[in-house]
């Protein structure tokens, strides 16, 4: 028998670990949807989850004493980074909102091309070569994805783009965003805990989404009791995703390979096809294999 500190035993580990991370987000956005359709802000689902989470993570600090001691670049760069990702967290969750579940999540899976265009700006650090290479393969199969033309859907271009059009706009701005984080959060806050940078992260989030919410008329909850379970899945399968990532993962020596949670947009369509009862064309399955394909290559490459 393998002991646990084997190597294959703990590759099995980390590989399912993954996997599972994958599959809560993937779900977190399903559950997302049946709570926007029974009455839930998309600024509701942002401060529930992102307030929780930072809850959570708080608790982890204080348990595993974590220094809570800050520099003062660290605490600016912390607050670009919290505000890019409460930027991040509304657009994607309105996307969700408005399309298929598995499509605006596999248009927000062109963040690794927002992350080398950011590098390029912010750092003047040139793109790999594979970044390059991957860029014509990923936007092919998102065109695929999205039914650009409108064929698969029978609506024709205009059409359709009249349909997806304002939830495309709003997965891709979360992709920006998200990919001008990870940059920031590269380069300035590498060498912070990243529990306690999870934490600062999402209360900041938390907080953007009170005060959004607020300027709405407050929170708005369900109006169903499927709405409910939506809100509370989405809240936990958020929060324990990120908890597992920031506490189980980094034991396990998975660096490197986080690409493997990219499979995130196909757990989420299986899911949506069997809860929302959605579904979308083969050739557009096809594309979001493409997308997702590109993602992990991009990830799992050497060098």
């Amino acid at each position: 028998m393998t002991t646990p500190s084997s190597p294959a035993a703990l590759s099995r580990a980390a590989f399912a670990t993954l996997l599972l991370v994958a599959f809560m987000m993937g779900a977190n956005h399903v559950a997302a949807r049946l709570a926007f359709d029974n009455g839930v802000s998309v600024t509701t689902a942002v401060a529930f989850r992102s307030g929780v989470t930072a809850i959570v993570v708080a608790i982890l600090l204080g348990a595993y004493r974590v220094p809570l001691r800050l520099q003062h670049r660290h605490r600016k760069a912390l607050l670009g980074i919290g505000l890019l990702v409460g930027v991040q967290s509304l657009c994607l969750y309105a996307s969700v909102a408005r399309l298929p579940v598995a499509l605006a999540l596999l248009a927000f899976n062109t963040y690794p091309l927002w992350t080398a265009l950011w590098a390029r700006v912010v750092y003047r650090q040139r793109p790999q070569p594979s970044v390059l290479r991957a860029m014509p393969v990923m936007l092919v199969g998102l065109a695929l994805a999205l039914d650009v033309s409108g064929a698969a859907s029978g609506l024709g271009a205009s059409g359709h783009w009249a349909r997806i059009g304002v939830g495309v706009a709003f997965a891709l701005a979360a992709a920006a965003t998200f990919g001008l984080a990870l940059v920031l959060t590269q380069h300035e806050t590498g060498d912070l805990d990243g529990r306690l940078r999870t934490a600062c992260t999402m209360g900041i989030v938390a907080v953007m989404a009170l005060t959004a919410a607020t300027a709405q008329g407050g929170l708005a909850l369900p109006t169903a009791p499927i709405g409910w379970w939506g809100l509370a899945g989405l809240t936990f399968l958020y929060g324990t995703a990120f908890t597992i990532m920031f506490t189980v993962l980094p034991k396990l020596g998975v660096v490197g390979n986080s690409a493997i949670m990219n499979v995130e947009p196909i757990f989420a369509l299986v899911l949506a096809w069997a809860v929302l009862g959605q579904a979308i064309a083969p050739v557009q399955v096809v594309g979001g294999l493409v997308v997702v394909a590109t993602v992990m290559w991009l990830g799992l490459r050497k060098g």
